[in-house]
């Protein structure tokens, strides 16, 4: 399966994921966050032609230091081109999208660096419907703040047009509510105590989910073994969470618990174990899913969405169920539009992000996590069992710190050595580069049936990306 290198698109602002960096240093300070917010706040008055009195938006937060001080400019920049603010305070990433339905406001918006260590802080955008802004919504607000135009059309805003700030009671009960019900969605009758009897680690990386998952899974009667639950402002994913999976495979262990759940620092990515303490991947979840949807008959298409960084063994597992997979470009955005536009219902990436469509419109950890939970208690298999549907690819990946950002074609020792891997490894393999959207990473996927191959390419190429442009 050949790959071509994809080229890269350099956005000022924007990455991936909205805005991203390290908090009180451009971009992440309070000075653009006003202007953003003033930015984003005429965008809203202004959508559709005559511009809109007082227009709403839900703010949320994950628990890093610089959160309230981010928060609190964006919201006064909103404020004062006319925006009511609700703000949400400490809440995961997904109970933000579905607040902004629910409360049928005009944006949502999160303060969060996700998976970043502590000093970095960003910011995400949620439109009405729930979803992520597109990438033409993105740079539209991105030319406004850099073209110091957020009020060019209008006039200023003052006396009764100025917006109201108030903190949003009791935010996160809403989504508690929802969340639960999300095990018998489709079912009838009192869903009780579905997960009575099971044992559970969780891994909440001091992040968002602190604040409302462990009151989830304790309602629905399973016994919770807590980890990393105690934010302070510093050691959100220090050591803990999804990007370090040690800690909940030894609490899992330790435990004796079923399984063992760890998230990112804003709830909307998982990493699941198994009884063992064993680590299940993004697309072995996506496997379990997908297969069970198919014999359930929910798994619309019989298609699951998925990016190319997702193992081709996903594709061999589809195709023998008498389905099929559709990749999409890196980054749960896009999973998300190309299962719009295809009408599709599940999609996900390797990374932990699963987007389970008719529930949620995003990335969504938790209600992933109770998805898995729901197959494993139906099924009356462990996760270890449930695991081995999927017989995956050897890979090798390597994530390198570097300098620069160039054209990839620039990279011409590495692009020869890519070139002739592709053509070694014809349609059995295929090798993926990119830049991350939001770190100064290069990321490397080599991908083939011969282990030690694909093992020692990956090797030789990195050697030449570090030469070039390695930090």
């Amino acid at each position: 399966m050949p790959t071509t290198v994809p080229s890269s698109r350099i956005r000022q602002l924007f990455g991936t994921d909205g805005i991203r960096g390290t908090a009180n240093v451009h971009p992440i300070t309070p000075e653009l966050m006003l202007r953003l917010g003033a930015a984003v706040g005429h965008h809203l008055c202004e959508a559709g032609g005559d511009r809109r009195a007082h227009p709403s938006a839900v703010v949320g937060k994950d628990t890093r230091i610089s959160g309230g001080m981010l928060e609190s400019a964006f919201a006064a920049g909103l404020a004062s081109a006319g925006v009511d603010v609700a703000l949400a305070g400490v809440i995961p990433t997904p109970a933000v999208a579905f607040l902004t339905r629910k409360l049928k406001a005009n944006l949502g918006a999160v303060i969060s660096a996700s998976h970043n260590p502590y000093p970095d802080n960003g910011i995400k955008f949620f439109g009405p419907d729930g979803y992520k802004l597109d990438d033409e919504e993105e740079l539209e607000l991105e030319s406004r703040v850099l073209e110091v135009r957020a009020a060019a059309s209008a006039a200023p805003v003052t006396r009764g047009q100025v917006g109201r700030l108030a903190t949003l009671q009791d935010a996160p009960e809403p989504y508690l509510e929802f969340a639960l019900h999300t095990l018998t969605h489709g079912r009838t009758g009192d869903p009780g105590a579905p997960l009575g009897g099971v044992k559970i680690a969780i891994d909440n990386a001091n992040g968002a989910a602190v604040r409302v998952c462990p009151e989830i899974f304790q309602r629905l009667g399973a016994e919770c073994v807590l980890i990393h639950s105690e934010p302070n402002g510093i050691n959100i994913n220090e050591d803990c969470g999804c990007t370090h999976p040690d800690a909940i495979r030894a609490a899992v262990r330790e435990s004796g618990a079923h399984l063992g759940i760890a998230f990112d620092g804003d709830a909307d990515r998982v990493l699941v174990c198994d009884e063992n303490g064993e680590i299940l991947d993004g697309d072995e979840i996506m496997a379990i899913a997908a297969t069970t949807m198919i014999r359930e008959g929910s798994l619309v298409e019989n298609t699951l969405v998925t990016t190319v960084m997702s193992n081709c063994g996903l594709d061999d597992l589809l195709r023998s169920r008498g389905g099929k997979v559709v990749r999409a470009r890196v980054g749960d955005r896009y999973v998300i539009e190309q299962m719009r536009a295809g009408g599709f219902n599940f999609g996900g990436e390797q990374s932990g992000h699963f987007i389970f469509h008719d529930l949620n419109t995003t990335g969504d950890g938790i209600i992933s996590a109770l998805q898995v939970l729901r197959i494993m208690v139906e099924s009356g298999e462990p996760l270890g069992a449930l695991k081995q549907v999927l017989t995956k690819y050897p890979q090798a990946q390597r994530n390198l710190a570097i300098k620069a950002k160039p054209p990839l074609e620039e990279l011409t020792e590495a692009a020869a050595l890519i070139s002739e891997t592709e053509q070694n490894l014809g349609d059995a393999g295929r090798v993926l580069l990119r830049y991350s959207g939001t770190e100064p990473v290069i990321r490397l996927l080599v991908e083939g049936k011969d282990a030690a191959y694909i093992q020692g390419r990956a090797d030789e190429i990195a050697g030449a990306i570090s030469s070039a442009i390695g930090a």
